[in-house]
């Protein structure tokens, strides 16, 4: 059987009291999120926020020319739209669903209004902010010091991480505007991989075989953002 789809599917909503979880329910909206979906556009007024609960969700910075690179992902374990409730009604990055599933949605002045009640809600959120602005920084320092296969392997990692199979849809040229590099860098790196027998690749499917092995392929940015969001989130529920 399909498990039903809850709010609490969500770490953040998870976390919340139960007075502000009630609060927020009724307000909660259920929305499907097909991939390549966009959230909101890079200097676009945000209207909602989204609590994934079963997909994932890239922040792309976009360049004048259309180029883009990731500069963050968000899951199940936190909310798109930070700018919010941080005192902004737009940001200079682009949201695109990464992986189809699922979220929660919630209209932007609601939450403000409950982040300026203060307590557990805004504590969670800030936190959670805080980890975002982490995988941000350490995202702009692997992509500048690490190769492309590192750079690979910290995407796998962090997808799967968000994730509840070691399978991921995604085409090389996706791969390569969210990385930020020539689609043929990811080629030779996938390929390095596939050979390697950490990951099998075919029709825009990736499927990962050996989650140990890659780990050990990967640069110290994924530890790094994985031990930082770990401690900021530990103490949620």
């Amino acid at each position: 059987m399909i498990a039903p789809h809850t709010p609490k599917q969500n770490g953040l909503l998870k976390a919340l009291a139960d007075t502000d979880y009630e609060r927020l329910l009724p307000n909660l909206e259920h929305v499907p999120l097909e991939l390549g979906r966009a959230l909101y556009e890079s200097g676009a007024e945000q209207g909602y926020v989204y609590f994934p609960t079963a997909s994932i969700v890239s922040l792309l910075y976009v360049m004048e020319n259309g180029s883009s690179a990731e500069i963050a992902v968000v899951g199940n374990e936190g909310v798109v739209g930070i700018a919010l409730f941080m005192g902004g009604e737009s940001t200079p990055n682009r949201a695109v669903v990464q992986s189809a599933g699922h979220a929660y949605r919630l209209r932007g002045s609601l939450l403000r209004t409950e982040f300026e009640r203060g307590g557990r809600l805004q504590m969670i959120l800030l936190r959670y902010t805080q980890a975002l602005i982490t995988q941000m920084a350490q995202t702009a320092v692997c992509n500048r010091h690490h190769s492309v296969e590192q750079q690979l392997c910290r995407w796998l990692l962090r997808s799967l991480d968000r994730l509840p199979s070691n399978e991921l849809s995604m085409t090389q040229e996706l791969m390569a505007n969210m990385l930020g590099v020539r689609r043929e860098g990811v080629t030779e790196a996938a390929g390095k991989l596939q050979a390697a027998g950490l990951i099998e690749y075919s029709r825009g499917k990736i499927t990962v075989l050996h989650r140990p092995k890659l780990e050990t392929r990967v640069c110290e940015c994924y530890a790094v953002v994985k031990r930082e969001t770990d401690r900021l989130l530990a103490e949620r529920s």
